[in-house]
C-alpha cells in the first residue's frame, strides 16, 4: 500500500505541476541496451511487458514517454526490454525533469551536470531497490549505487518537488516517520510553490 500511495503521489504531481511546465524535449539519444538485450539470446529476465505492465510501477514509464524520455534508454526500447531497467532509466528520467522543471519556475540557474547526474543517480538507485524487493526482479541496473554525491541532491526546503521525491523513496518501507511536503498539497501550480519559498526565505 504505501509503495501505490507514492507512486500516486509521483503520478498526482507531475501532471499537477511538471506536466504544464514541461518544455520541448531535446533530441532523443539512446543508453545502453538493458539486461535483455545485451545477449543475442534475448529476453532472460522479467520483461516490461509481462511484469511491468501489470503493476502500479508502469505509471513510471507512462510518465517518461509524456517527457519524451527515452533518451538513455535501451535502444532497441521495447515491451522486451528488462522490467527492472525500465523503472530505472524512467526514474532517473522523471528525477531530471522534475530537476529542471522547479530550475526554471523558480527562477534559478540551470542545473549542472554533477547535480543532474546525482538525481538521475539517486531516483533510479532508491525506486528500483523497492521495485526488486516487492517484485524478485533483480537485474545489475539495481546493483548499482549513489556515486554522484549525496551533498549534490536538493532538500525540499530548496525543491520541494524533487527534494520531497527523493526522501520518500529513500527508505519507504522502513516507518521510520514521513518527509511529506505537507503544505503542497494547498499548491496548484509551481507559481504557488515560488511564491511559498519566497515568503520562506531569509529576509536580509
Amino acid at each position: 500500500m504505501t509503495v501505490h500511495q507514492l507512486l500516486g503521489r509521483i503520478a498526482y504531481f507531475h501532471a499537477l505541476f511538471i506536466e504544464p511546465a514541461l518544455v520541448p524535449a531535446s533530441a532523443v539519444t539512446s543508453g545502453q541496451p538493458c539486461c535483455n538485450h545485451r545477449t543475442p539470446q534475448g529476453a532472460v529476465r522479467p520483461d516490461a511487458a509481462g511484469l511491468l505492465s501489470d503493476t502500479a510501477w508502469a505509471v513510471l514509464d507512462e510518465i517518461a514517454i509524456t517527457l519524451g524520455a527515452h533518451a538513455g534508454q535501451c535502444p532497441s526500447y521495447g515491451p522486451g526490454c528488462c522490467a527492472t531497467c525500465r523503472v530505472a532509466g524512467s526514474a532517473a528520467a522523471i528525477a531530471e525533469a522534475w530537476l529542471a522543471a522547479e530550475h526554471r519556475a523558480y527562477r534559478r540557474p540551470e542545473p549542472n551536470g554533477g547535480t543532474r547526474q546525482a538525481c538521475r543517480e539517486a531516483a533510479a538507485t532508491r525506486l528500483t531497490r523497492i521495485f526488486v524487493h516487492q517484485h524478485h526482479a533483480p537485474c545489475p541496473a539495481a546493483q548499482g549505487g549513489e556515486t554522484a554525491g549525496s551533498w549534490l541532491l536538493p532538500g525540499a526546503d530548496e525543491l520541494p518537488l524533487t527534494g520531497e521525491l527523493l526522501a520518500l523513496w529513500r527508505d519507504p518501507l522502513a516507518g521510520g516517520g514521513s518527509p511529506v511536503v505537507s503544505w503542497l498539497n494547498h499548491c496548484t501550480d509551481l507559481d504557488d510553490i515560488r511564491r511559498v519559498l519566497e515568503t520562506r526565505r531569509p529576509t536580509p
